[in-house]
């Protein structure tokens, strides 16, 4: 076995803190203010535990499955993230280890890559928006995310407030100008093998967000599209509702975490919704997707598909989700580490850590599919849940 591979996400994580610089390495792990939220996430998967078998075990297990229609070889999805500069090849990486690992892939709106590039590189791509500038702006982007060849969309409004963190932010600039890369020059000279990749490309790190660009314009940088985000009134749910009408394919709304608000979903005719709360870095306070995951698959499971986010680390993280109602995840950080660490072998290395922790937990809980998942495989503890805009009491059972 190659020297390069490792056996967990924590492992990869480690990886990552070695190979970037700090401020790189700190924008990836960051949530809002004291991170509760962040913590949450990860701390309500090791509250719940499993109700293994000891016989009857089947050989073989099966752990494909299909969402929003699309056929992906287990149920693990890679969720939309920003500027990805762990890697000069960012996204495109990204894209072609999840093409490689059979799964779909999210692109961001504000993703280093331009959509045209993450296609070819995976045909199961879904193109990720904010509700950013005028409606044509965003019909603009629609249209050229269908040109494109985007399976689907997703709908990101987990993102809504600005908040600051106990720990600092790291400084990100607009632009790397001269002086901001002598700023950034003695941390990169201690992380040579990062540097190293991007000298070998004989590119910097590329800040600008080519799939926001304007027609006939040029890419505008992350904090320009950001500054266009924070100025742009907030969607409502009849401009949910507009949106899914301009789009005749899968359309994933993803930041749900209330029960009214899924069911107000379903009413906007989305095809899917994910259970998030942007990765603790929006309103920190907010419990655990994995708490609100049941109430909410328990009221709009039969209509609509219901995924999750947030905290995943492991396969057995992903079959606790399934078992409380989760068609499949999407992660975020992991695969991020997973790119710092070893590129698209790297994502790819994460993908079949996931996909064997899914495998062995099948097994001990003496499943064939991850379709016979129940809550029955999983003890939940006392007041584990919350049904968040509902007055119905998430129970143990």
């Amino acid at each position: 076995m190659s020297n390069t591979w490792f056996e967990s996400v924590a492992e990869a994580q480690r990886r990552a803190k070695k190979r970037l610089p700090g401020s790189v390495y700190s924008a990836l792990i960051a949530g809002s203010e004291k991170g509760l939220t962040l913590q949450d996430n990860l701390g309500a998967f090791d509250e719940l535990r499993f109700a293994p078998r000891t016989a009857g075990h089947f050989a073989q297990r099966e752990l494909a499955t299909t969402v929003l229609g699309r056929e992906v070889s287990l149920p693990v999805l890679i969720s939309p993230t920003g500027v990805q500069a762990v890697h000069p090849d960012g996204e495109v990486a990204v894209a072609r280890a999840a093409a490689a690992r059979g799964t779909s892939v999210g692109l961001s709106s504000f993703g280093s890559k331009p959509i045209e590039e993450v296609v070819a590189a995976n045909p199961n791509t879904y193109f990720q928006v904010y509700w950013t500038g005028t409606r044509d702006d965003i019909l603009q982007r629609l249209d050229r995310a269908r040109t494109a060849g985007a399976v689907g969309i997703i709908l990101t409004l987990d993102w809504s407030f600005s908040h600051s963190r106990d720990w600092g932010s790291p400084h990100i600039p607009d632009k790397l100008t001269p002086r901001e890369l002598l700023r950034f020059a003695p941390e990169s000279l201690r992380h040579p093998r990062w540097l190293y990749r991007y000298a070998r490309t004989r590119r910097l790190p590329d800040l600008s967000v080519p799939n926001m660009t304007p027609p006939g314009g040029i890419a505008p940088t992350f904090f320009g599209a950001y500054g266009q985000w924070m100025q742009t009134t907030p969607p409502t749910w009849d401009d949910v509702r507009w949106l899914r009408e301009q789009w005749d394919g899968p359309f994933l709304l993803k930041g749900v975490i209330r029960v009214d608000e899924a069911r107000r979903a379903v009413d906007a005719g989305v095809s899917a919704i994910s259970v998030s709360n942007h990765g603790g870095n929006n309103l920190d306070g907010t419990p655990a997707t994995i708490r609100a995951l049941p109430a909410i698959a328990d009221a709009v499971g039969s209509d609509v598909e219901v995924l999750l986010d947030g905290g995943i680390r492991r396969g057995s993280d992903v079959v606790k989700a399934l078992a409380l109602g989760a068609r499949a995840v999407l992660i975020g950080r992991a695969y991020l580490w997973g790119l710092a660490a070893g590129g698209q072998a790297g994502v790819e290395n994460v993908l079949d850590v996931l996909r064997n922790g899914i495998d062995s937990t099948l097994l001990a809980l003496g499943h064939r599919s991850v379709h016979d998942l129940s809550r029955e495989d999983v003890v939940v503890p006392e007041g584990f849940g919350h049904a968040l805009g509902s007055d119905v009491r998430v129970t143990a059972r």
